[in-house]
């Protein structure tokens, strides 16, 4: 039986897990276009989902922010769709014996430098930073560095004074 997601979408195998979800391959089923589709159950103790789509829309337009293609409940889940990326810096290590050129670091830190400034300019922080959380592009963005998983982002300062946002004890680790 072929599953389907928002009718537009075929879930195919399962290619990882992120902070509150599991990830499949999935294809648009009218122009054959490969995507990613991240799946979190509804009846989840803190669903994280559709907080997580929030902020890859408030962060559209930077530079390695994962398209986000549509996002919704379905059935028993919570479904969010986005571009399909290649492997992440941790799989790309392992790859690599645990070993990167002097040239590749320098490369990757700058990109990975401009991510998180991208993030910090508009006012949020990430919370979950590491290898496992940076993929490459795919094709022609080959060489180019995404960041993703916003599960535990949290905004850090007001947007227009730039006060900092004081730190709550006893706060939930999610990105309410």
């Amino acid at each position: 039986m072929e599953l389907r997601v928002g009718n537009k979408y075929r879930l195919g195998r399962k290619i990882g897990s992120g902070s509150f979800g599991d990830i499949y391959l999935g294809t648009n089923i009218s122009t054959g276009e490969e995507v990613a589709i991240k799946l979190e159950c509804v009846k989840t103790r803190h669903p994280q989902l559709h907080i997580e789509s929030k902020f890859y829309r408030m962060m559209q337009g930077g530079v390695g922010i994962p398209q986000v293609k549509w996002c919704a409940s379905e059935g028993d889940y919570n479904v969010m769709v986005m571009e399909l990326l290649g492997p992440s810096l941790e799989d790309l290590f392992n790859f690599c014996s645990r070993r990167f050129s002097l040239k590749t670091v320098l490369l990757l830190a700058d990109q990975l430098i401009s991510r998180t400034d991208f993030i910090h300019s508009r006012n949020f922080i990430h919370r979950d930073i590491k290898p496992d959380n940076f993929l490459m592009g795919l094709g022609k963005k080959g060489n180019l560095v995404y960041i993703i998983d916003f599960g535990l982002a949290k905004k850090y300062r007001d947007g227009k004074t730039h006060q900092h946002i004081p730190y709550k004890e006893n706060k939930n680790l999610t990105g309410e």
